[in-house]
């Protein structure tokens, strides 16, 4: 991590929702069009390879402390692995996607477990549910 982020990553400042909210949902749907929700996906992958993190719990400490919410394993299985995430934008009530998040677990277990995986996203009222899902033959390296 450059000395900049590192900087950024252990600061307390707290970026306001809505600041937030205009660079990922309104100016990236505008600029991206129809395909605003694939680009989040591999843009959330290509995050996850500049910041990669060491296990699910490392992961779950980048998602608070980026601001992307609460984020918990559910269960893991040999293939798949589930996780909920109460975002901020479920708090305030707020539909949004979270390809962003999902592309960023897919590539982050992908790394640690070195197999393809994929991210299956479920959107529920007040949380995302999250399953990601490798092929035990069809190894990245």
């Amino acid at each position: 991590m450059k000395k900049t982020e590192q900087i950024l990553f252990n600061s307390e400042q707290a970026v306001p929702l809505l600041g937030h909210h205009l660079i990922r949902n309104v100016l990236m749907s505008n600029l991206l069009g129809k395909d605003h929700e694939n680009i989040l996906y591999w843009a959330g992958k290509s995050i996850a390879r500049e910041y990669p993190q060491e296990n699910i719990e490392a992961v779950i400490d980048f998602f608070s402390k980026v601001g992307w919410g609460e984020l918990s394993l559910i269960k893991e299985k040999k293939d798949e692995i589930n996780l909920q995430l109460v975002s901020p934008y479920h708090k305030e009530k707020i539909t949004v996607t979270y390809q962003l998040e999902a592309g960023f677990l897919a590539q982050q277990m992908e790394s640690q477990k070195k197999l393809m995986t994929e991210a299956i996203v479920q959107e529920k009222k007040d949380k995302v549910l999250i399953t990601l899902k490798w092929d035990l033959k069809d190894p990245t390296e």
